[in-house]
């Protein structure tokens, strides 16, 4: 058994910052890994929020924007990443171990959140790789099923391996002990690979010039309504910028918890 014993993480701000402890650790693929922490008593976000995370490295606090994948009545706090092999902070996180202290942002925050959007009746969650993580806070949320009548996660990635938490979303969430009911018959997956062979292929702009994106179970017209759809964008800044200009050019508009629109992209990560 390892007895080894490690050192408390010293807060580099109490006010801003909490520690953490790492509870699991689960590597999908030589690129990409997700891991879960203790969440603070006092730590509450929304669905599709991200906060400050980050670990000390050279004796000093290294701080990143992520996501938060767990739903947001969840006992911890699940996380999405990349494997950077010269990145300043995913170089050292990506070999955390449970028991492994990190530092976590005391204030959430984010526009990919359903107050940004206008009431609708088919939410379309389009991500690609790791943009994946805000939305599945977001298909864990009651209150969007309560909002819509389908959520549609779209998760576009390289190779098969990439597909993060597939078997999960493929069963529609069953075993959630809050949403497993309505997801059966409300929420669709629909992964697609670009490098490798899978039933579904291509890139997103692909599945929505074919109307593959809109066949069974996706009930509704074969095509974006600004009338009755709303959007949520998370990937590369290539894609949020490409989709971007494509839903304003059908006329929806971008919303935020100001002014709440037919699309949203979280602004954190596209500067």
């Amino acid at each position: 058994m390892n007895m080894e014993v490690r050192p408390p993480l010293r807060i580099p701000d109490a006010k801003a910052f909490s520690t953490v402890e790492v509870v699991r650790v689960k590597h999908w693929h030589e690129h990409l890994f997700s891991f879960s922490v203790t969440r603070p008593n006092s730590f509450r976000f929304r669905s599709g929020e991200f906060v400050m995370l980050g670990m000390a490295v050279d004796d000093k606090p290294l701080m990143r924007a992520y996501s938060i994948a767990s739903p947001a009545y969840a006992d911890e706090l699940d996380f999405l990443s990349v494997k950077v092999p010269d990145g300043p902070l995913t170089s050292q996180l990506q070999r955390i171990r449970n028991g492994d202290q990190l530092y976590l942002g005391r204030k959430p925050t984010g526009t990919l959140v359903a107050d940004a959007l206008l009431p609708g009746r088919r939410l379309f969650l389009l991500a690609t790789g790791t943009g994946l993580a805000p939305f599945l806070s977001i298909a864990r949320d009651p209150d969007i099923y309560e909002a819509y009548s389908q959520v549609i996660l779209v998760h576009s990635v390289r190779h098969v391996s990439e597909l993060a938490f597939r078997n999960e979303l493929e069963a529609q969430l069953a075993g959630d002990p809050l949403v497993q009911d309505q997801a059966l018959l409300q929420f669709h997956y629909i992964p697609t690979v670009t490098r490798e062979s899978f039933r579904t292929t291509g890139r997103i702009q692909q599945l929505i010039q074919t109307e593959e994106l809109f066949g069974h179970p996706v009930i509704g017209p074969k095509c974006f309504d600004p009338g009755q759809d709303r959007i949520m964008l998370c990937g590369s800044m290539e894609m949020i910028k490409e989709f971007s200009e494509y839903f304003e050019a059908l006329e929806f508009q971008e919303g935020s918890n100001a002014a709440p629109g037919q699309f949203v992209i979280e602004r954190a990560f596209v500067g």
